[in-house]
């Protein structure tokens, strides 16, 4: 049986999800999490095999929470839960490490299919989104132009972390990491961090 933990702030949506996986019998649920923060710690405590990842939380929105579960690099493959129908964020999604991307309008077998997909290793993202992925030219507006490396120092920048915290998370230098935000600043024509946040809140990148 499959082990799922759900982070999920809003407390009927989580209960119902638990209570239709338990009902499965495909799927074990055993964790719970209310926000991006309580997320990444769940995954460290837990370790399941699939977390169930809301895109919009608080503390943390779920893209921030995929990349820091992402860098951990243990063995829980993320499906990140999501309203939003643009393509444009099952590639975001994707490029944060999630490893699957459905929408919450998706039937319980979609979701318990697509938990079982994921956990054996394949990716889930909708109709169209695997052939931009390929392409390498995913329609993110001007943040197409970062790598991926780029995408999640920028991520972590705009949510107000150091270099210093960035570069132990990514066990990277904290050069490393100034060279990639140098890069962010150039490719974006932005000037500071301060630009960093506003340019990722306006683009759909971070959540408020």
């Amino acid at each position: 049986m499959i082990r799922v933990a759900i982070a999920e702030d809003h407390t009927l949506v989580r209960e119902a999800l638990k209570h239709l996986l338990s009902q499965s019998g495909r799927v074990q649920v055993v964790g719970e999490a209310t926000n991006g923060r309580e997320a990444v710690e769940l995954v460290q405590k837990v370790r399941p095999d699939v977390l169930l990842l809301d895109i919009s939380m608080p503390e943390k929105d779920g893209l921030q929470a995929s990349m820091e579960i992402a860098a951990q690099g243990g063995p829980t493959r993320v499906l990140m839960l999501s309203m939003h129908t643009d393509d444009s964020y099952a590639v975001r999604a994707i490029r944060a490490g999630a490893a699957g991307y459905i929408q919450k309008t998706a039937k319980i077998d979609e979701l318990i299919n697509a938990i079982e997909t994921v956990q054996a290793g394949k990716r889930v993202v909708p109709a169209g989104v695997e052939d931009v992925l390929e392409k390498g030219n995913a329609d993110l507006g001007p943040a197409q132009v970062l790598s991926q490396r780029e995408f999640q120092v920028m991520g972590y920048l705009a949510a107000g972390m150091t270099n210093r915290e960035i570069a132990r998370l990514l066990s990277i230098s904290v050069k490393t990491v100034d060279t990639h935000r140098g890069h962010v600043l150039k490719k974006l024509k932005l000037r500071n961090n301060s630009d960093i946040t506003r340019f990722a809140i306006q683009h759909g990148l971070l959540q408020m």
